[in-house]
């Protein structure tokens, strides 16, 4: 059997966009797992095509990466609780000593993410042309193709995407603000304010607890209001820092036990969205700095 077979050269070209086709379907899905999944998707729909008809095999598998996770986004849609199994599978937990230095790797990390919060606001298919438009310089044409329309609808689908992240960044970025929106939230849950919380929390408001039972998603003001009223009592010491570059807390139970780490996130004066982790396996993998 010859040593570099065509079967050898396709498996050494895929070998050699695997990265870049994983680091798509990340920024498309928010989930490494589900980004390992479609990229093995897409091996395998390599294998079973007649690669002599592909040429441009890079472009082709970027196609077929888009489309793939196209259909993820969409079917997410159908079950909205899908989306939060792994969408921050790496907790990024750094003290909040004020500004951190720009290039502050954990700060690079935490940034990354929170582009994820915010491209989850946006429709599948505006996702998609922002993603890999404006991050991975695929052309309008190819990805008109993709979405099944013209490459002018490709085009304004980026742009009202691209005006979408560009509002929520000016809206989200971490300050002094956003601390004190956090603190009054915090302050309401530890006296049982209902009022208190309904004044910082934004109606549309999504809590997604990561519990050992599974992923659950909390919507509305009312109900993560309730919730938080009837969780408060359980931290004994809490410590505020940051949790993949949102302002957050990490709470402990009265004898030392970690509790929960928790993450905010602000816009326009009120929270958006919280993002609670109590399940213990992934509680156990955190570095953590000790309470203060």
């Amino acid at each position: 059997m010859p040593h570099n077979s065509p079967e050898d050269r396709v498996t050494e070209a895929f070998e050699a966009e695997r990265d870049r086709l994983r680091a798509v379907a990340y920024r498309m899905l928010g989930s490494h797992a589900d980004a390992e999944d479609v990229v093995q998707e897409a091996w395998l729909r390599l294998s079973r095509q007649e690669t002599a008809t592909i040429h441009n095999l890079a472009g082709w598998l970027t196609t077929v990466v888009g489309r793939i996770s196209l259909d993820v986004l969409r079917s997410r849609q159908a079950r909205a609780e899908a989306s939060y199994d792994n969408r921050l599978p790496e907790l990024v937990v750094t003290v909040d000593d004020g500004p951190a230095p720009e290039d502050d790797v954990a700060l690079a990390d935490s940034v990354g993410l929170a582009l994820l919060v915010v491209l989850e606001s946006l429709r599948p298919d505006e996702r998609l042309a922002f993603v890999l438009h404006d991050l991975f310089a695929v052309p309008f044409d190819e990805i008109g193709q993709i979405l099944g329309k013209s490459t002018a609808a490709a085009k304004m689908l980026a742009s009202r995407a691209r005006r979408k992240v560009q509002a929520t960044e000016r809206r989200t970025a971490v300050g002094q603000e956003q601390r004190e929106v956090v603190q009054a939230f915090l302050a309401a849950a530890r006296r049982g304010d209902f009022e208190g919380l309904l004044r910082v929390l934004d109606p549309g408001v999504r809590l997604t607890a990561d519990t050992p039972d599974g992923v659950v998603v909390t919507l509305g003001a009312t109900a993560v209001a309730a919730s938080a009223r009837l969780s408060a009592g359980a931290a004994a010491r809490r410590r505020v820092l940051f949790v993949n570059g949102l302002p957050g807390i990490v709470a402990w139970r009265e004898d030392g036990a970690l509790l929960s780490v928790v993450s905010f996130t602000v816009a326009g004066g009120r929270i958006t969205g919280i993002t609670v982790v109590t399940d213990p396996a992934k509680l156990a993998s955190l570095d953590l700095p000790d309470p203060e």
